[in-house]
């Protein structure tokens, strides 16, 4: 019976012939700026909810959009976390 040829095997490709991007890293105020929008819209919302509660006080930190501004705290806190899916 006949022996059939071997196939010959084609070399892996390399990461940058396989077209795949490399990660870089984050630069270094990435981080801190992250924490930083995190901590500010939690901040924000304490001092709303410490303000409101003070009598003859108007509430902080804009009192002119009054409950909007738990809103606005939580939507400081949402930009910090939608940083962390990019933070490598």
């Amino acid at each position: 019976m006949p022996e059939s040829k071997s196939r010959r095997r084609d070399p892996k490709p390399t990461a940058s012939a396989s077209g795949a991007k490399t990660i870089k890293p984050n630069p270094v105020w990435y981080k801190p700026v992250m924490f930083g929008l995190m901590i500010l819209g939690l901040l924000w919302i304490i001092t709303f909810y410490i303000t409101a509660s003070t009598p003859g006080v108007t509430q902080l930190p804009i009192p002119s959009i009054g409950p909007w501004n738990i809103a606005v705290g939580f939507g400081v806190i949402i930009v910090g976390f939608l940083m962390t899916t990019r933070w490598r």
